[in-house]
C-alpha cells in the first residue's frame, strides 16, 4: 500500500478552511500541522474532526516541547516532559493518525537523554496514540552517530526519519550503507521529504540539477525505509514534503528574496512520490 502523502501547515499563514480547501485541491491525503498553529487557535476539537473528516483527510499532528523548535537551554527533562504530558492530553481530543513528536535536548548528558526517552514513551504508550520521534537538530535524537545506541535501549522507540537534518550535523549525505541510517531502518513510521545536503537543511530546489546527487541520497534512504514498512506490513505509513521558511530555503542576498517558491517545491515533490519513486 502506498503511503499518505500529507501536507505541511508550517509557514501556512491561513486557517483551517483555507488550508483544507488547498490540500484537496493539491491532491494531499492529510495534513501536518502543529498543535500550536494559528489555524487550529480557538477552535473546537470536535469541529476540527468534523472539517477533516468531511473532506477525507487525515491528521498528522505535530507537538513541540521546550518553547520553539529550538528548546530553551533553560526548558529541562522535568519541564518538558510536564509540558508533553499537557500536549498529549490536548491532542488525543483530535484523534489524530499519528504524532510527530520534537522533544528533548541536545546538550543534556547521556544518563539524562535516557531517562528522558525513557519517561516520553511512559507518557505516550499511557495516551494510547501512535507517535515517532523526529530525527531534528537541537533534539534527543540530533546525532546519527548515537541513534543505534537510543535505538538499543529504547525498544518502543519509533522514528520520524527527517535524514536534512542529519546531513547538517554530520557534514555529509545520508546513504542506506551508513550505520546510522542501517540501524534505523525498521523504526521508521513516518519521513519528512525534505533534501539537505552536507551545509545545510534544504537545497534551493530538489529537482534542480546541482542536487541530483542528494535527491538521490536521500531517495535510496527513503527507499529502504519503504522496502522495511512493507516487509513488516506497516499500512499507515505517512510522507510528508517539508521544504519551509525560517532560514531553510535559500534567500537571495540583499533582497532576501527566496530562490524559489516553497508551495510549488513542496507540490513538485508531492507529485515526484506519487509516481512510485520509493517503491521496489
Amino acid at each position: 500500500m502506498s503511503p499518505l502523502i500529507c501536507r505541511s501547515l508550517w509557514g501556512f499563514e491561513g486557517n483551517l478552511s483555507a488550508a483544507i480547501s488547498l490540500a484537496q485541491q493539491q491532491g494531499f491525503d492529510g495534513l501536518e500541522v502543529n498543535l500550536r498553529h494559528p489555524a487550529l487557535a480557538g477552535l473546537e476539537a470536535t469541529a476540527i474532526r468534523e472539517q477533516l473528516q468531511g473532506a477525507g483527510l487525515a491528521l498528522i499532528l505535530e507537538l513541540v516541547s521546550g518553547g520553539a523548535y529550538v528548546p530553551a537551554i533553560g526548558a529541562g527533562p522535568g519541564e518538558q516532559l510536564a509540558e508533553l504530558e499537557e500536549l498529549l492530553a490536548a491532542a488525543a481530543d483530535l484523534a489524530p493518525l499519528r504524532l510527530n513528536l520534537i522533544t528533548g535536548s541536545d546538550h543534556w548528558s547521556g544518563p539524562e537523554q535516557h531517562h528522558f526517552l525513557a519517561a516520553t514513551l511512559d507518557l505516550v504508550e499511557d495516551s494510547g496514540l501512535v507517535a515517532s520521534l523526529e530525527t531534528h537538530r537541537s533534539r534527543c535524537l540530533f546525532n546519527p552517530w548515537t541513534i543505534a545506541e537510543l535505538l538499543e535501549n529504547h525498544p518502543r522507540l519509533r522514528l520520524t526519519a527527517d535524514l536534512s537534518h542529519w546531513c547538517v550535523v554530520s557534514e555529509r549525505l545520508l546513504t542506506p550503507d551508513l550505520a546510522p541510517v542501517q540501524a534505523m531502518a525498521d523504526r521508521v513510521d513516518h519521513i519528512h521529504a525534505r533534501i539537505g545536503h552536507a551545509q545545510g537543511p534544504s537545497v534551493g530546489h530538489p529537482f534542480a540539477p546541482e542536487w541530483a546527487e542528494a535527491l538521490e541520497a536521500h531517495r535510496r534512504c527513503w527507499s529502504l525505509f519503504r522496502e522495511r514498512q512493507r516487509q513488516r506490513g506497516h499500512h499507515n505509513a505517512t510522507i510528508t514534503p517539508e521544504f519551509g521558511p525560517d532560514g531553510y530555503l535559500p534567500v537571495l542576498p540583499f533582497s532576501g528574496l527566496p530562490v524559489a517558491d516553497l508551495d510549488a517545491i513542496n507540490q513538485a515533490m508531492a507529485t515526484w512520490l506519487r509516481q512510485g519513486v520509493l517503491e521496489g
